[in-house]
């Protein structure tokens, strides 16, 4: 197993300047975590949005994984997914250690 730290999502309720809409998810973003050097995600979510109401109120940190699976095996809890949300892209939320994680897997 493999994880590599990808950023820290914090859910806001006013939208940032440079935010873009994720029509999928029904939110907003920050449209690259890269620009930041903490690589925070800035996140307004939209009512009817996909993603469960935790992750428009606490924070999560996310991590690139070689295979969600192992992962979300080992959570407490998934609160989203797993579910592709490109043909190389898979994606779930988890809790572990009552923390929330992102789980991103991509085959690409």
């Amino acid at each position: 197993m493999s994880a590599e730290y990808m950023h820290v999502g914090i859910p806001v309720l006013n939208k940032k300047p440079g935010m873009i809409y994720n029509e999928w998810g029904r939110f907003w973003v920050n449209e690259s975590v890269d620009e930041y050097d903490y690589k925070i995600e800035y996140l307004k979510f939209d009512e009817g949005t996909r993603f469960p109401e935790i992750l428009s109120k606490q924070p999560h940190v996310a991590y690139k994984v070689d295979n969600l699976e192992p992962y979300a095996a080992q959570a407490q809890q998934i609160i989203f997914g797993p579910e592709a949300v490109s043909d190389t892209v898979r994606l779930a939320f988890v809790i572990v250690d009552d923390a929330i994680i992102e789980l991103y897997e991509d085959k690409g």
